[in-house]
């Protein structure tokens, strides 16, 4: 494979089931020595992608290469190449890791000793332990370890620290970080913006079976507008976000005013540059209403407050209140 070309590339992909696009348009390419994530809510359409990558899923429209080869009719060679972590993994219950492992080992020509994996990825201590007893952590850094003994050209890890501890996801994004150096592609998907601002070269966000972000986490971070955050004593009632939002799109063009989705005692006012003027026009509708501001600042944005928007995970949008 030339170097120059992605480890995978996905363009136009599409997946529906009994009639209904579940991925609708998904379009990324992923390098080799780079670690890119599919951020997105719950059935957004992460775990499908992957599948259709990983050759497990049949894709129902577009192009979708792995190392150059259409994943769905891969030769075992390929296979390989690949190093795979994906929910339900099927391990056989009665099983203990070091035999896992070494069954696995026996499939690649050159694979990484199984002792050695154990130490890696922290299972030395139940290494004899049947599948079955095994806490759900131990079973994720079981199937991360199994994923790495064929030393893959490219990971795809779905969901590769969810229900580990602490310690055991910060030893495994600094595997993953490893493996990124010694040029393998990642793709991997997660809920934990955690993995993503430690991890990501990219990341692609992901909603309703579509990208709606995609870029380094910095520049995700940059496309999102100014805004003054606010904190109120009390909740907020709808009426009262609705006639500070009034207020504030007097003279002001482009003005969003949101509440944050499960506290209506924060509200962001979004798409204008804070300015003395706004805070005071603020602060003076506050006091005529008897409602106390607890914080204003004018917020630097977060990948979380990025994520949200464009995943639409805030309260309603009341700019288009007269």
């Amino acid at each position: 494979m030339s170097e120059s070309a992605p480890a995978v590339l996905v363009h136009d992909l599409v997946k529906e089931y009994s009639g209904r696009a579940v991925v609708a348009g998904v379009s990324f390419d992923v390098a080799r020595g780079e670690v890119f994530p599919l951020l997105g809510p719950n059935g957004a359409g992460k775990t499908t992608t992957v599948e259709v990558v990983a050759g497990y899923r049949q894709a129902d429209a577009g192009e979708v290469r792995v190392l150059r080869v259409d994943p769905w009719r891969a030769s075992p060679s390929l296979r390989a190449r690949v190093g795979l972590m994906l929910q339900n993994g099927g391990m056989e219950p009665r099983a203990r890791p070091d035999e896992i492992l070494r069954l696995y080992a026996a499939f690649h020509a050159r694979p990484r000793d199984p002792d050695d994996l154990i130490d890696l990825v922290g299972l030395r201590g139940v290494a004899g332990t049947r599948y079955r007893r095994l806490s759900g952590g131990e079973r994720q850094r079981l199937a991360f370890a199994v994923a790495l003994v064929g030393r893959p050209e490219l990971l795809i890890l779905d969901e590769p620290t969810a229900g580990m501890d602490p310690g055991a996801r910060s030893s495994t994004r600094e595997l993953i970080r490893g493996l990124r150096s010694d040029g393998a592609g990642v793709l991997l998907t997660t809920h934990d913006l955690v993995d993503v601002e430690r991890l990501a070269d990219r990341v692609a966000i992901i909603d309703a079976g579509r990208i709606v972000g995609i870029g380094t986490p910095a520049e995700l971070v940059a496309a999102a507008g100014p805004r003054l955050a606010l904190r109120f004593e009390k909740p907020l009632e709808m009426g009262e976000l609705a006639s500070l939002a009034a207020m504030v799109r007097r003279g002001r063009k482009g003005v969003t005013v949101r509440g944050e989705l499960g506290d209506r005692s924060t509200a962001f006012i979004e798409g204008v540059m804070p300015d003395p003027g706004l805070v005071a026009a603020v602060t003076r509708w506050a006091a005529a209403r008897g409602v106390l501001i607890t914080e204003l600042r004018a917020a630097g944005r977060t990948l979380e407050d990025r994520y949200l928007e464009l995943t639409g995970q805030t309260a309603v949008a009341t700019d288009d209140v007269a």
